[in-house]
């Protein structure tokens, strides 16, 4: 079993906790990202659990057998575990081949098994074709592959990835993120994958954590840390969100100002009891209609509505990106719509929006 149970977990760096008391389990075959801005402790989270710096406080399991405590440290090379560096680490001077095959030279293997497991390994990767090249005839992502590749075909019990994708181009990033899940589908092993890239943590894990400040905020499927964010803060970093302040009546109504009040959804994680509030909207989940008639029915359908002006619109392609003033109250929305139907800017607009898209945030 290659359960991965973070209990309690600090590391600190002089006086300030790049870790602190992190708790996380980690299921057997379990592919989960530790997604944070730049120093929230998801790098040094990595490092911990690869071995190569001991906590203060806490401990790391991998299974039922504490790897790492301020008085317990197995070394790196002892723990079953491939870490994926950021910079691909593959030796220039050595075939494609050559690299994957390395990690078996210390397992007293045959070379006819070196050979078979390396093919294979090439093959599942699709770098079959190119296994006599050297790293300095490949692409950015073909040396991530054969990163990949070295990682895997030892066959670790934990495969650690430390923001693999941050040196590809917009293009390649996309290609690798369903690359990286494919493979996991295919071999099942136990991932922990740190990145700072919402859209890399959403297409590759079964579970996300979000740090922040060397703690974690929230925990959860992809969907549910989009969907119903715990804080604004996870709201913020985990895509494009409406943040909208008020104070709560105390009967699921959000009141943005003098005639201004908006049906929100139950928050079981924060409280709706009467007092200052802020809600997330996702600009995706807002409609837009130019038409009042269309836009009193939806309201007559139990939809939030706003009335504004469209202040600037953005063309996309794919989307249009708007940003509504919704003067005489101090709040803009933000709205991705789609392209078949364009607004200008200037044009008065309706925005509508379900309560249950209105998500109730603490403000942490």
């Amino acid at each position: 079993m290659a359960t991965v149970s973070l209990l309690g977990l600090t590391k600190k760096f002089t006086d300030a906790a790049a870790v602190d008391a992190l708790d996380l389990e980690i299921a057997d075959g379990e592919f989960v990202a530790l997604l944070g801005p730049s120093g929230c402790g998801k790098t040094t989270t990595l490092r911990l659990i690869a071995g190569f710096l001991q906590p203060d406080s806490g401990e790391i399991r991998v299974g039922t057998q504490v790897v790492s405590s301020p008085f317990i440290l197995v070394p790196p090379e002892r723990r079953s575990m491939s870490m994926i560096f950021q910079s691909y680490a593959v030796w220039p001077h050595m075939t494609v081949f050559q690299n994957v095959a390395y990690g078996l030279k210390f397992k007293k293997l045959s070379r006819h098994e070196i050979d078979r497991k390396v093919v294979e390994v090439l093959r599942l990767v699709h770098l079959d074709g190119l296994k006599d090249r050297y790293p300095s005839e490949l692409s950015g992502g073909q040396q991530q592959r054969v990163a990949l590749a070295r990682a895997l075909v030892v066959e670790p019990q934990i495969l650690l990835m430390d923001e693999p994708l941050s040196n590809l181009d917009a293009n390649l990033r996309e290609e690798m993120r369903f690359e990286i899940r494919r493979l996991h589908e295919e071999f099942g092993i136990t991932t922990v994958y740190v990145t700072h890239d919402q859209a890399e943590a959403m297409a590759t894990s079964d579970r996300v954590a979000v740090l922040n400040g060397g703690r974690m905020v929230q925990a959860g499927r992809p969907a549910e840390i989009f969907d119903h964010p715990r804080t604004r803060f996870v709201a913020e970093f985990v895509g494009k969100a409406n943040i909208l302040d008020g104070r709560m009546d105390g009967d699921s109504r959000l009141q943005l100002g003098e005639g201004l009040e908006i049906r929100v959804a139950r928050n079981p994680d924060v409280s709706l009891s009467p007092g200052e509030a802020s809600v997330c909207l996702r600009p995706h989940n807002i409609l837009l209609t130019a038409d009042k008639s269309e836009a009193q029915a939806l309201s007559s359908r139990n939809y939030n509505l706003f009335a504004g002006v469209i202040q600037r619109r953005i063309y996309f392609g794919e989307s249009a990106d708007y940003t509504i003033d919704l003067a005489p109250y101090p709040f803009t929305l933000r709205v991705v719509g789609p392209p078949a139907n364009l607004y200008d800017k200037g044009q008065r607009i309706f925005a509508l929006a379900l309560p249950e898209h209105c998500v109730v945030v603490s403000n942490q």
